[in-house]
């Protein structure tokens, strides 16, 4: 209780941000191998735990577990200040197992962290406060200019040439879950923390059956969302998405995983909600990680959208929806 004072159990865990998320690995050189060429820089390595970053300044965005099974190991928000964090610790609900406010000695970036499990189907979500930032990685893009066919920018003789190598790394975007009651999760997340709906799916009875959360920053710009969760017969992760630099960036990438035989799940296309360019990937243990660009940013001005489930809602172009991608 770094602030000495009691945990108010009215007042909301505010996030500030998506920070990082967990994977276990039975094949922990194969996923390494995999991280690298989907364009993470790995930065240290502790144990049996494997941390990666990206180009911005979270001191990491992925972290790999070698274990004796392939498992989801939870997103990380950071929260605004160790009164939240102490609030988490103290005044989430009993079912969700919240520990004690720990230290993240061995993690780079240090800080402290409250985890605790979802009230309906138990996977980890971890909260962290006070991680050391560090410098933002200069990975040489190339300075882009466009010709349009009336608005010409690029001067005589400019060239535009670029590098064949992994999509670099920005920052982590986005998790997504699906979950067993989406009804009961729903009244959870939207009572404890400042996460607010851009977008509400509801299927033909008007049910809603599928969100896409922001974080309730104000007048703060933030991404459309950073955390979404639909409902389904069995829990499991659906995918975590990771921002790349551009357009050029993101294909580079992935003809650069192509070229590696990596399986493809669903992309390139360009998402509707959200209105991401989007690239979906398996890794070698099946879990999906997307590269994504162009994003919407949206402030509290921005009321809720309420959408009727159907394939046309999810990409306005691209390849079909896979038959597979929303089990």
């Amino acid at each position: 209780m770094a602030s000495g004072l009691p945990a108010n159990p009215l007042k909301k865990i505010n996030l500030v941000r998506i920070a990082h998320v967990y994977y276990k690995h039975k094949n922990i050189d194969e996923a390494k191998r995999f991280a690298e060429d989907f364009g993470f820089a790995q930065t240290a390595e502790v144990g049996k735990k494997t941390y990666f970053r990206g180009y911005g300044t979270e001191p990491f965005v992925l972290c790999l577990e070698a274990s004796k099974e392939d498992e989801f190991g939870g997103a990380a928000f950071v929260v605004e200040s160790m009164e939240d964090l102490m609030q988490a610790a103290k005044t989430l609900p009993n079912e969700c197992k919240a520990t004690e406010i720990y230290d993240l000695a061995d993690a780079p970036g240090g800080g402290k962290c409250v985890t605790f499990y979802d009230p309906v189907d138990g996977f980890p979500f971890h909260l962290v406060y006070g991680q050391t930032p560090v410098e933002a990685r200069d990975v040489d893009f190339p300075i882009v200019r466009f010709n349009f066919p009336n608005e010409k920018n690029r001067g005589a003789n400019e060239f535009q040439r670029f590098k064949k190598r992994p999509a670099p790394v920005h920052k982590l975007g986005h998790f997504g879950v699906c979950v067993t009651d989406f009804a009961t999760c729903y009244d959870f997340y939207a009572k404890y923390f400042n996460f607010f709906p851009s977008e509400l799916v509801h299927n033909d009875e008007g049910v809603n059956k599928t969100v896409f959360f922001r974080l309730n920053r104000g007048n703060d710009l933030v991404d459309h969302h950073c955390f979404f969760f639909f409902e389904g017969p069995k829990m499991h992760v659906h995918h975590s998405s990771f921002e790349t630099h551009d357009f050029d960036t993101q294909v580079l990438g992935h003809d650069w995983l192509r070229h590696q035989g990596y399986k493809n799940c669903w992309g390139v296309g360009r998402h509707v909600m959200g209105s991401q360019i989007f690239d979906y990937w398996f890794d070698p243990s099946g879990f999906i990680l997307e590269h994504y660009v162009d994003g919407d940013l949206l402030d509290m001005n921005e009321p809720t959208h309420n959408t009727k489930a159907a394939p046309d809602n999810l990409h306005v172009w691209g390849p079909e929806v896979p038959a597979t991608f929303l089990q």
